[in-house]
């Protein structure tokens, strides 16, 4: 349940929301329903006794932000909530970056922002209505209650068939969709629990040119990390992330990409201090090596994650790794935001 402060959800809602558990397949076999997992901040909209609010997944209220969402309490009775999705759609595609600009402490930004920027909310789950505590039935109740009561929503799709879970994996990755979910069926809403629930990443490859390499604390002993690069439409390499050197190939990789050194490059390449590697002594390299990893998502322009090496590409020349590597063109057969929800 909801901790007992001012500032959190009501006491009758079930939270924090349901997680999901990370797998590598959609799951097979009945039993389960799925729906498209959206990139974007997950939200509970509540009305408690005539107060809207819009609160994170651990607790934080976001309405602030999110201005533009306001008018979404009229349509909400008192002592009502909605489990869902803050999203922001451009010509059709989900924009995480513009998600993360609009958490502006400035009240001038936000206003300026939720204009220029508009977000949605999404629901996928019916959490309280008029009192009801809809979140103790299973989740095929709960979705018929969500459809019967939630006019004037966004409404995520879902599917009982398992080859459209799969679908919906290829098809959305171009909108940047973030995988899929699978619930459980029979299950009722299990507040902070990921039992039940499941989701599938699309795990993309792209092959990357090698910028440089960063050494581990001690001396130019032993690599942490190779730094990578894409080609721009201009010829400029741009820096975009990076992978770790695992142990067991060292040397091995040691022995490819110690020889390009470069030393009159005194390029610095930036890395975000969330993964603690700011203050390792880095050197770039000659751009001669195309390596391939496995990534996720990409986040203004850099890998949102830590990459996984693969293998080097030897048949693959440099110039070959464009930004096309990671940002393909549309396919007819991709969806659109509007055509998931139209």
């Amino acid at each position: 349940m909801a901790p007992a402060n001012a500032d959190a959800p009501g006491p009758n809602v079930p939270f924090p929301p349901m997680e999901a558990e990370l797998v590598a397949e959609v799951p097979d076999g009945g039993g389960w329903r799925y729906e498209p997992k959206w990139d974007g901040f997950r939200g509970v909209l509540e009305n408690d006794n005539g107060e809207l609010a819009l609160w994170s997944r651990n607790g934080r209220p976001l309405l602030r932000y999110f201005p533009e969402l306001r008018p979404l309490g009229d349509l909400l009775p008192k002592s009502s909530a909605l489990d869902g999705e803050i999203v922001i759609a451009r010509d059709g595609k989900l924009d995480f970056d513009a998600m993360q600009m609009r958490l502006h402490p400035a009240e001038s930004r936000v206003r300026k922002l939720s204009g220029e920027i508009p977000a949605m909310f999404v629901a996928f789950d019916l959490l309280l209505w008029n009192k009801k505590k809809v979140h103790e039935q299973p989740i095929e109740e709960r979705r018929a209650e969500l459809e019967r009561v939630a006019e004037g929503f966004s409404l995520s799709p879902v599917a009982d068939d398992a080859a459209q879970g799969r679908d919906w994996l290829e098809t959305l990755q171009a909108a940047g969709f973030d995988g899929v979910i699978a619930k459980k069926l029979g299950l009722p809403y299990l507040p902070g629990s990921r039992d039940g629930v499941v989701k599938v990443k699309p795990h993309k490859t792209a092959d990357c040119v090698v910028v440089g390499l960063r050494w581990k604390a001690g001396g130019r002993s032993t690599i942490a990390t190779l730094l990578l690069g894409l080609y721009g439409d201009d010829g400029h390499l741009d820096y975009v992330g990076s992978c770790a050197v695992g142990a067991k190939k060292h040397d091995e990789i040691a022995a490819l990409v110690v020889p390009l050194i470069d030393e009159k490059n005194d390029r610095v390449f930036s890395e975000p201090n969330r993964w603690g590697t700011g203050d390792l002594e880095q050197v770039a390299l000659k751009p001669e090596l195309v390596v391939e990893v496995r990534y996720d998502k990409l986040e203004k322009r850099r890998f949102r994650h830590g990459t996984r090496l693969i293998r080097f590409r030897p048949d693959k020349d440099p110039d070959q790794c464009t930004w096309r590597e990671v940002r393909p063109p549309i396919r007819p057969s991709d969806l659109s935001v509007d055509q998931l929800l139209g």
